[in-house]
């Protein structure tokens, strides 16, 4: 592959990327809301409006739904599958990690570990069909523009924004789950991930998230 087919493959996944985030934060808010009768802060980086692992999700999807051979049935049943796949690896990671996890499906029938269910692989499934309706549409129009030296400039300005948006989530996370282990600060950035971003501030970012080491 060429240096400047491999540049635009890279701007390609990274919108998609950051569209699925942002879908998928739109759509945890609204379930939130429902469930809940009020908004509950569904983001999963501590700046800004997303929710990666539908992100992640909808990477899959790109790489594996246009290559199905068959109607929607068939992309149902294999994005159902691939989907409850991403969530399961995103809980399990998130737990190691950082000692939470963001969703407990233990309550429902025909769940994994309670890190994804028959249930909420059916809705993967469905988005798999939504994805192939609408999202496909919208990664066509990505591509025309995506040689633009302007819209080159605000990923690049984009993409330095999200790696320092994931590195302070992630350090604030691993510094949150230190706490609760009762390690004191030994630096100067344990320091200031103690004071701007505490337990308050975390459990008010992360809403959802649940506490499973100690």
């Amino acid at each position: 592959m060429k240096k400047e087919e491999w540049i635009n493959k890279v701007i390609k996944l990274f919108w998609i990327f950051i569209i699925g985030s942002i879908i998928g934060y739109g759509i945890e808010m609204i379930v939130g809301l429902v469930q809940n009768g009020h908004f509950v802060s569904r983001q999963g980086l501590v700046f800004g409006p997303f929710a990666q692992v539908y992100g992640l999700g909808i990477l899959t999807y790109y790489f594996v739904v246009p290559r199905i051979k068959g109607g929607y049935l068939k992309i149902f049943f294999i994005t159902m599958v691939l989907g409850g796949i991403v969530e399961y690896l995103c809980s399990y990671f998130q737990e190691l990690l950082f000692g939470t996890i963001s969703w407990d499906y233990s309550h429902l029938w025909f769940n994994i570990h309670g890190r994804t269910s028959l249930l909420h692989c059916t809705y993967w499934g469905i988005g798999g069909i939504l994805f192939m309706k609408y999202i496909i549409p919208l990664i066509e129009n990505i591509e025309k523009i995506i040689k633009n030296n302007y819209f080159r400039t605000v990923t690049a300005l984009f993409a330095i924004f999200m790696i320092f948006n994931i590195a302070v989530s992630s350090m604030a996370a691993i510094r949150q789950e230190e706490r609760n282990r009762q390690i004191a600060a030994s630096n100067n950035i344990d320091v200031f991930f103690d004071k701007y971003y505490s337990d308050e501030i975390m459990d008010t970012i992360y809403e959802n998230k649940i506490e499973v080491r100690r």
